[in-house]
């Protein structure tokens, strides 16, 4: 099958490098343009140019889609269908007009659950026990595309935004080599997404940061690794801040953002505690809370919070 790659980050690679190794051509990947990273603001191609430069493949980084160039393009390539895979550009319908099986999206929740830009994210930090990857079909709205294939998978307590990524990305990879020859043969049948059902997940910002200790213990821990890897959950320690990467629900109880135990470091929340395994002061290394603790003594009834 002749197919056009849309994807940026890594989570879009497994997809492509399994569409590559089940022998489809692939006749152009289109990935967002290189953009400055890290302290030196370094210009940095995405994780997807980088693998298909590895295999060969044709690279395009247009800045826009809605540019009849690239529609002249597109349509020049002649593929089969479009594969979308965590892109970060909405395609104009003048391009999903294009190829004879039109666009599919590799979408990384139970649709119509959070449509947008972070789902994985945001069931983890609802505290959801399962999500799982939806192959549609694409359409002008946002994620709004008839479902053509969906396989749910578990959350697990200690999983983190970052772990379900990775689960995510190769449930994505194997679906969609599984769906393209079903579709090409008639053999998906599109179903509706019902529209009430509909929830969003935008991207995230650092407002969500903010650890609000009256709330229950899973709440608390909900949003802590619902915020790994970016923007990372925080606390303060007088007028210091501290990042709380990881943690595991425990039974204690206490005063809301009190100091319950030293070992290990456990923090009382509205209900129940919260152990806090892996920390960050401000200024200072990330390390496991015995490290932390070692060079930061903490005594039973400190405080977090503002």
């Amino acid at each position: 099958m002749r197919i056009v790659f849309m994807g940026t980050p890594d989570f879009a690679v497994p997809a492509l490098e399994s569409l590559y190794d089940a022998g489809h051509e692939i006749v152009a990947v289109f990935t967002q343009p290189d953009k400055p990273r890290g302290r030196k603001q370094q210009l940095t191609p995405p994780e997807v140019k980088q693998c298909a430069l590895s295999r060969g493949l044709t690279v395009y980084q247009p800045s826009t889609l809605r540019d009849d160039a690239v529609t002249a393009q597109l349509t020049a390539l002649s593929p089969d269908i479009i594969v979308v895979a965590a892109y970060g550009k909405i395609l104009p319908k003048a391009i999903l007009d294009i190829p004879p099986l039109g666009c599919v999206n590799i979408h990384a929740s139970l649709l119509p659950k959070y449509r947008g830009a972070a789902p994985i994210q945001h069931a983890v930090l609802n505290g959801e026990r399962e999500t799982g990857v939806t192959i549609m079909q694409m359409a002008e709205g946002l994620d709004t595309g008839d479902i053509l294939l969906q396989r749910a998978i578990p959350i697990a307590t200690d999983d983190t935004s970052a772990s379900m990524f990775e689960k995510l990305s190769a449930l994505g990879a194997s679906m969609i080599v599984d769906s393209l020859p079903m579709l090409q043969r008639a053999e998906l049948i599109p179903i509706q997404q019902d529209d009430t059902l509909a929830t969003f997940a935008p991207m995230l910002d650092r407002s969500l940061t903010e650890i609000d200790w009256s709330m229950p213990n899973t709440s608390v821990h909900d949003r802590i690794r619902g915020l790994y890897s970016w923007p990372i959950a925080q606390t303060h320690i007088g007028s210091k801040r501290l990042k709380v990467y990881r943690s595991a629900l425990s039974s204690g109880s206490g005063q809301i953002g009190e100091v319950i135990s030293l070992s290990p470091l456990t923090v009382a929340c509205g209900t129940g505690s919260v152990e806090l395994i892996e920390l960050q002061l401000e200024g200072k290394k990330r390390m496991d809370s015995r490290a932390f603790l070692l060079g930061h003594p903490l005594d039973i009834g400190t405080k977090f919070g503002g």
